[in-house]
């Protein structure tokens, strides 16, 4: 188990390994707009991955494709939808217009 940090809310939550950066936000009672329902087609859930970036799964193919279509990104930026908890070290994110995505 690690802990998610969500701000700027400042929440935090203890999170497993294997749990997905949305599912962690939504179980912590933070909005965050997801319309695709996780499948990495809309880009609507994009965060920037703070502290604790080696605790959170890499960006396989088609996150990255996703994130090269978006305004803003950044070497931080990840789809929630797609990181997963690695379960290895804490992480802080920075949700997007307070939890609005993009």
């Amino acid at each position: 188990m690690s802990t998610l940090t969500i701000m700027p809310s400042g929440k935090s939550a203890e999170v497993a390994a294997g749990t997905t950066l949305l599912a962690a936000i939504l179980a912590a009672d933070e909005t965050i707009t997801h319309k695709c329902e996780g499948k990495a087609a809309c880009g609507t859930c994009h965060i920037y991955v703070q502290e604790g970036r080696k605790g959170v799964s890499r960006i396989a193919r088609e996150e990255n494709e996703r994130l090269d279509t978006i305004v803003g990104i950044g070497s931080k930026s990840r789809l929630a939808c797609q990181a997963t908890f690695l379960g290895t070290e804490d992480v802080k994110i920075e949700l997007l217009g307070f939890g609005s995505g993009l």
